[in-house]
């Protein structure tokens, strides 16, 4: 792929100028950004796809699934594929893909054509999260490293504060296929953005399965990867369904949802900060937190969701709450293997996004064959097992990295 020349292609990020690194940053940021958004626009769209298409709410939420499951793939696999690869050229290619399905899904014919398109989005997901989240430390100078890192996991709880409900208000006014019409140009831009921003990463210690294998062996890693299943599963298996939960028992307008959705996002946001700094000091602490937070969010909703005020306040508390599961997660897997912050993020990434699909494809069968009241029950209880699995794990000696 042709590059564009820039001031900040050579130099380590302790020379190259304090700016160049932060607009790096920001670039990565944004590419994260479009990719997340990308992957959960469905959410606010399944009630339109599946008139479209005429399919039940569980089989739209395939939508959820296929990229979770080619991402949990994708990850370990395109980043040992490319692990020779100069970053950013990896980066920059892998967005020109997502600009390609999000238009790919704006023009579907047909359900299988839209689950191909999702196809496409897994790939990048899997192979952008597990070379991008972990750049932080080589655009800025260590001490800044931290703050980046959250700066760049800001783009998760971003993609729910304005991905989702602009998404969902586009597809009221225009319908649902506008919105990925939009992502794809808007990703466009992303690439323009890393090939200006982004300096020339050649790749530090390339990682093979052996290094994952290394890593995988770990105890804080198993237990990472464990409490990862168990919330994230949690939170898709219902988050996925929040938009027909609020259509049948909020009885929530069109416009109504999109407001909540976005205050769910801007909650998330905070979340997302307030666990970035928790997480350091507390890890398995925040996590135990956030989970209960969750847990009694979703398993409210059926009971307190009935009236608009009651759905917006726990809508609220589960964006708090699941706004720090991301960067919680990550660090935990960074911390447990710092001598492999890559391969940690693969394995990151891939048991995040595999978890995804679980998530949303159980939810989708709670909801075909029940309700959409009791998936959220059904999501908070595997939440609640996050705190009982720390305090099993502690019991037997340090559970956090």
């Amino acid at each position: 792929m042709a590059t564009l020349p820039t001031a900040a292609d050579t130099g380590s990020a302790a020379t190259r100028p304090p700016l160049n690194g932060w607009l790096a940053v920001l670039a990565v940021m944004m590419g994260i950004f479009a990719i997340v958004t990308t992957e959960i626009l469905p959410i606010g769209l399944l009630t339109p796809i599946g008139r479209t298409f005429g399919i039940s709410a569980g089989t739209a939420g395939l939508t959820m699934t296929v990229p979770g499951i080619l991402a949990a793939l994708a990850a370990p696999a395109m980043t040992v594929a490319t692990a020779s690869l100069d970053r950013r050229r990896v980066l920059c290619a892998l967005m020109v893909v997502l600009a390609v399905a999000d238009l790919l899904a704006a023009t579907a014919p047909a359900y299988w054509v839209m689950v191909v398109s999702r196809v496409l989005v897994g790939v990048v997901i899997g192979a952008f999260w597990s070379v991008g989240a972990g750049l932080a430390a080589r655009l800025v100078p260590d001490r800044h490293a931290g703050r980046a890192t959250t700066v760049i996991f800001a783009a998760v709880p971003l993609g729910s504060v304005l991905g989702v409900p602009a998404g969902t208000f586009l597809g009221t006014l225009a319908g649902w296929r506008a919105a990925f019409v939009v992502m794809g140009l808007l990703t466009v831009g992303v690439v323009v953005a890393l090939l200006v921003f982004l300096p020339a990463l050649p790749p530090q210690t390339p990682t093979r399965l052996s290094v994952l294998r290394t890593v995988l062996r770990g105890s804080a890693t198993r237990v990472g990867l464990l409490v990862t299943l168990l919330v994230v599963s949690a939170h898709f298996g219902t988050y996925t369904y929040v938009t027909p939960f609020l259509e049948d028992v909020t009885r929530a307008a069109p416009a109504s949802i999109t407001a909540y959705l976005l205050v769910y996002g801007a909650a998330g946001l905070a979340g997302n900060f307030a666990g970035g700094l928790a997480v350091a000091r507390a890890p398995s602490g925040t996590f135990c937190v956030a989970a209960a937070a969750l847990a009694a969010a979703t398993m409210l909703l059926p009971v307190f969701g009935r009236t608009d005020v009651g759905a917006v306040a726990l809508l609220v508390v589960w964006g708090l709450a699941y706004g720090a599961v991301p960067v919680c997660s990550q660090t935990w897997f960074v911390t447990a293997a710092p001598h492999a912050p890559e391969a940690a993020t693969v394995l990151f990434t891939s048991s995040f996004q595999a978890t995804i699909a679980l998530g949303a494809l159980l939810g989708g069968v709670v909801v075909d064959a029940a309700s959409t009241s009791a998936v959220m029950v059904a999501g908070g209880t595997v939440a609640l097992l996050v705190p009982l699995a720390l305090g099993l794990f502690r019991l037997r000696g340090p559970a956090h990295p």
